[in-house]
């Protein structure tokens, strides 16, 4: 039996027609970069060094009609193509640009934490005049602090536990006690900056956390930009979603507005 807190959708619209894998793939991939983002935001807080380590482009799609099909995978980090190590996503694509379309390339490329290599040809890139290797990509990198500190993420994936993931880093490397026997809960996103941004279905994260007991819980209030407005007019950010969702289950629980980390922190402190 269903209630306001839940939705039922159907796994090809939740998945946007991604096989189980690839859909595991992706959505480990946004909370490693969660992760990622959780590390500097907190280390840069606590004003402790860290270290950014670039490893490579993330494939993150194969479109159909490329000729790397069945040879690379969705979560391989590619890390050389023809024996160039580039340093950025961006070095990577001006790369690949600059070949000719009939050029055959190889690509090296981590998979599993195995070294392996493909090799393929060139395809058109679809509503473009380019070739390419048909896939979508993003960098991947790894972000490690000193003192080191440990995120168990578990089986989940996504980022929105961003925020979470930086207060429980910035509460270890600062030694600060910020729960002070509270349960704290809350959503959204983390910007190597500390910007907070905004995440889907905060209504059953709220609904979930004040079943658990929590007596705080941090939501985004991600600004409503004309922009956004112009697109959707009946947007409501996070926060107001949040509050709703509060009023209706009766839940003592306060909901906090964050923007960026350190209102989170300052919440906490005072």
């Amino acid at each position: 039996m269903g209630n306001d807190f839940e939705t039922i959708s159907p796994q090809d619209e939740l998945m946007g027609g991604e096989t189980s894998q690839q859909y595991f793939q992706v959505q480990q991939y946004y909370m490693k970069s969660a992760t990622n983002s959780a590390i500097q935001a907190a280390y840069s807080k606590a004003h402790k060094p860290f270290t950014k380590e670039y490893k490579g482009v993330y494939v993150m799609d194969i479109t159909n009609n490329s000729n790397f099909q069945g040879k690379l995978e969705v979560g391989d980090t590619i890390n050389a193509i023809d024996g160039y190590k580039f340093h950025s996503s961006t070095q990577f694509i001006n790369y690949v640009k600059k070949l000719k379309k009939t050029a055959t390339v190889k690509i090296n490329f981590i998979r599993d934490g195995e070294k392996k290599e493909a090799k393929g040809t060139l395809v058109k890139l679809q509503d473009t005049k380019r070739h390419g290797l048909g896939i979508t990509l993003t960098d991947d990198t790894v972000a490690k602090g000193t003192p080191p500190t440990v995120i168990n993420a578990g089986q989940i994936g996504g980022p929105s536990a961003g925020l979470m993931f930086t207060l429980q880093v910035y509460s270890q490397i600062a030694n600060k006690n910020l729960k002070k026997g509270r349960t704290v809960a809350g959503t959204g996103t983390i910007s190597p900056d500390g910007t907070v941004g905004p995440i889907g279905g905060i209504d059953k994260k709220v609904y979930a956390a004040s079943a658990e007991g929590a007596t705080i819980f941090f939501a985004p209030n991600d600004p409503v930009t004309k922009e956004i407005k112009k697109y959707d007019p009946t947007y409501v950010n996070n926060y107001n979603l949040a509050k709703q969702a509060a009023k209706k289950i009766h839940t003592k629980m306060k909901i906090v507005p964050v923007k960026k980390l350190d209102d989170a922190i300052n919440y906490l402190e005072k």
